[in-house]
């Protein structure tokens, strides 16, 4: 059998993912209202749109894996309309994130799950591809506000 060395704990990780989120949220923050769910570079999707997917991902996720009952990805928040209401989604899943994380046992993370119906891989894969997806759609929120003429926060500023 072979052993396995923990190279970061839950804990850590999770403190590591909150860096990210909390930087997400100032970007969100960044952003002019309108261009906000308007403005586009090359057929992107506007930001708010982008934000909305992470939205779908990130605290349903865990939510599924934690329960182990998959359900298919919603990404759909038609109702939210303005940044204000963007935030405060933003924060009610960031709190799903932080109930849901510490629940995901050390076994768990290495267990075969299939997230959304759609995806099966070790927990922990979907865990890294939350906060890789939320790390590459920032960057494009950043090229967003570049081109805005808006400087974005430090992105090593977590």
């Amino acid at each position: 059998m072979e052993t396995v060395t923990e190279i970061i704990s839950a804990e850590a990780l999770l403190a590591h993912w909150q860096g990210h989120r909390t930087l997400t949220r100032r970007v969100i923050e960044a952003f002019p209202e309108k261009e906000l769910f308007e403005f586009s570079i090359g057929g992107m999707r506007p930001f708010s749109k982008i934000v909305m997917e992470l939205l779908g991902i990130a605290g349903p996720g865990l939510k599924e894996i934690v329960s182990g009952q998959s359900s298919p990805l919603n990404e759909s928040f038609d109702n939210i309309t303005t940044k204000a209401q963007l935030l405060e989604k933003w924060d009610e899943e960031n709190a799903v994130v932080n109930e849901y994380f510490p629940q995901i046992t050390p076994e768990r993370f290495h267990e075969t799950f299939n997230l959304f119906g759609m995806y099966e891989a070790p927990v922990i894969y979907s865990i890294q591809y939350f906060i890789d997806n939320e790390i590459h759609h920032r960057g494009q929120g950043y090229v967003y506000l570049r081109a805005l003429g808006v400087e974005p926060p430090p992105f090593w500023e977590r």
